[in-house]
This record gives structure tokens, C-alpha cells and sequence, in this order.
């Protein structure tokens, strides 16, 4: 069986998405015995996206460069309390509690073991344009770092999965009778559209 195993840091923001993968063996920097370090993610001024209207998740429309500097005005601001961390932490605060006011914005770092199978499922669902894009970046990452090592694996991936489409019951259905989905189902009926524009249907 081919394993990886990966050092990754992270925002703490998107090590809560990622572990929801419970696929791999996780040993996960401790805030509860260690000081946490002054690291922070903070996005560019052009690159905050706005809210999909379309679903809950992010968008990929960028909002207007005001809203962006106020917001990183902001994360400026929040990321002043890591003094306040330090301070309480020579006070003598455990560091347990003195961690709680830290933002899902402050780095963790874990070694993460995971099997090549898992590994590109994980791959094709955090690769793919509907992730949050910062999971993406690292998600690309790892698949550039593993490509060179598992060049026939990697292809087949790609091949068969990742750019391949796949179809349902009543999508094969459509296609054979030239009729709309027969679904009133607003999600798969939006997959449907999507499915279509790549078929050049």
C-alpha cells in the first residue's frame, strides 16, 4: 500500500474543514501544552470574495476594493490580540484558556499520513472549483508534490476522476431523449446545467 505522509500549516480555519476527512492518521500541533506561534493568514485587499448568492458556501466575485481594505483592516485589528496572548500567557494563564481568544485565522501544523486511495479522494473533492479556494491552493500543492512520485496513478486520476463527468439515472435519460431532467430537484437540476455547458450540450 503507498502511504504519504505531510507536514502541513495551515489556518486554523481550514484545518477544520480538512479533518473532516477522517481517512488519514492526524498528529496535531497541541495549543493546550504549547505557546502558539505569531502566525496569522491574511488575505490581499483583492482577492476578498463576496458571498455566492447562489449557495452558502463562498463566492468567486471579489468585492469592491474599500470592503477589502476595511476587512483586512479588521483582520489588522484582531490580529493585535496575540500580544494580549503573550502577556497573559507570562501572567501565569494556562495555556488551555490563554489559546481561546486566538482567531481561526492563527496557523496549526500537523503531520498528516494518509494512503494514496484516500489521498486522492480527499484530492478530488478540495481540487475541485466549488472548495473554498485557500483549501484548493494546498490541495493542488500536494497533488504537484505527489504527481512526480505516482506519474501513472496521477494520470489515471485525472483521467478517470478528477476531469472526468459523471452521470446519473436521469441525466443518461435526458441525453437519450433529448427532453429536460426529469427532476424538480433545484440542485440537481443546476448540476444538470453545468454538466451540459461541459458536454457542449
Amino acid at each position: 500500500m503507498v502511504e504519504f505522509k505531510f507536514h502541513h500549516v495551515m489556518p486554523i480555519f481550514i484545518a477544520r474543514q480538512w479533518i473532516r476527512h477522517r481517512t488519514a492518521n492526524v498528529n496535531e500541533y497541541s495549543a493546550r501544552y504549547s505557546v502558539v506561534r505569531d502566525r496569522f493568514y491574511h488575505p490581499s485587499i483583492d482577492s476578498i470574495r463576496k458571498q455566492s448568492a447562489g449557495n452558502r458556501q463562498g463566492g468567486t466575485e471579489i468585492a469592491d476594493e474599500m470592503t477589502g481594505r476595511e476587512f483586512c483592516g479588521w483582520l489588522d485589528e484582531v490580529e493585535k490580540n496575540y500580544s494580549k496572548y503573550e502577556k497573559f500567557i507570562e501572567k501565569g494563564v494556562s495555556r488551555e484558556l490563554a489559546r481561546i481568544a486566538l482567531p481561526v485565522s492563527v496557523y496549526t501544523e500537523w503531520y498528516w499520513k494518509i494512503d494514496l486511495h484516500n489521498l486522492f479522494h480527499f484530492l478530488s473533492l478540495r481540487m475541485d472549483p466549488h472548495a473554498q479556494q485557500e483549501i484548493q491552493d494546498y490541495a493542488r500543492a500536494m497533488f504537484a508534490l505527489i504527481q512526480p512520485i505516482v506519474p501513472i496513478a496521477a494520470e489515471a486520476f485525472v483521467d478517470y476522476n478528477f476531469e472526468s463527468l459523471h452521470l446519473s439515472r436521469l441525466e443518461v435519460e435526458a441525453i437519450k431523449s433529448g427532453k429536460p431532467l426529469a427532476s424538480e430537484n433545484k440542485r440537481e437540476n443546476a448540476e444538470w446545467i453545468e454538466k451540459k455547458k461541459k458536454l457542449g450540450l
